[in-house]
């Protein structure tokens, strides 16, 4: 299929504009990059409450924001924003955490993880952990009664998301996690790393250059960044997983998927025609990108029917 009209007049503009890709200066410039971008997109639900809260984690405290639908939510939702390790602030996912706090009746918890250079590997994923736990016990705190605990995210928030909950294994207990357009593996070998990477939102260099401020080349292949090699895939909860037919991301994406098929972990897998990296945020103009977070937000929504949690 075509790129989607209105992403393809967003990557017309992006070039006419002469705008460097995310890679093409320093992390400061990329995370002003990403940030610029708000306004355009334009706002989420503001039926939806939020409160900036703190969350303890090994290391000390790092920011939270928590959402609430107008009802009492189905459950908790830890959403994990992308940006490469490197990018991503609690405001630039604002509009999508409304999103899907409303359509989803579930509250969620956007966490600010420490992002590289600054913080290398493993401080993200520590951070992740820790905010998992604190999620399933002192986050419950929030709530009239214990919630049903999911996770999600997009990207590199994805990856964390999952490398986390490979990690933790039997500590947690996880409904459903739910992932836009994840990073699963560090092989930039495939397919869609040579047929989507040129003049798209995301290319393989900007990969290269997220990985290298990410960690050290030696760990690239460690299961926790490569989540591809766990060995404990097999214990993974129902996957929810959307992969864009325009991204280099999107073949291990799939892979991942497949595996986890393969394994008997209930999986769902949607791969988005005529969309690029990123389409989660763009919900507000481009209707099979709503659409799309709609249907994670209804499978969020299902997860927690399915979980019968007292308090």
């Amino acid at each position: 299929m075509a790129l989607h009209p209105v992403v393809q007049k967003i990557l017309d503009n992006a070039q006419a504009a002469g705008r460097p890709a995310l890679s093409a200066g320093t992390p400061e410039q990329a995370r002003a990059q990403v940030a610029a971008m708000r306004t355009p997109l334009g706002p989420g639900p503001q039926e939806v409450t939020f409160m900036n809260i703190s969350v303890t984690t090994r290391s000390g405290e790092i920011s939270a924001r928590l959402y609430k639908p107008v009802k009492q939510p189905k459950g908790l939702v830890v959403y994990l924003h992308g940006g490469g390790w490197v990018c991503g602030q609690l405001d630039d996912f604002d509009a999508l955490a409304r999103k899907l706090t409303q359509d989803s009746g579930c509250a969620i918890l956007l966490v600010d993880y420490r992002l590289a250079p600054e913080h290398v590997f493993p401080a993200a994923l520590h951070d992740v952990e820790d905010a998992l736990l604190w999620a399933q016990n002192e986050g419950m705190n929030y709530f009239e009664q214990k919630l049903p605990l999911l996770v999600a995210g997009d990207s590199a928030g994805a990856n964390l998301g999952m490398a986390a909950i490979q990690s933790l294994n039997k500590r947690i207990s996880i409904a459903l996690q739910a992932w836009f357009y994840p990073v699963t593996d560090s092989d930039m070998n495939r397919p869609s790393y040579q047929n989507f990477s040129k003049g798209m939102p995301l290319t393989s260099e900007d990969m290269h250059w997220f990985f290298s401020h990410y960690a050290p080349r030696e760990v690239w292949s460690d299961e926790r960044i490569a989540i591809l090699k766990s060995a404990n895939l097999k214990d993974s909860p129902p996957t929810w997983i959307a992969t864009a037919e325009y991204d280099v991301l999107r073949d291990e994406g799939e892979a991942y998927a497949h595996q986890l098929k393969a394994l008997g972990v209930e999986i769902q897998l949607h791969r988005v025609s005529g969309l690029t990296h990123g389409f989660a945020r763009l919900f507000n103009i481009v209707d099979t990108a709503r659409d799309v977070v709609e249907q994670a937000a209804t499978a969020m929504s299902l997860a927690c029917e399915t979980k019968n949690y007292g308090n």
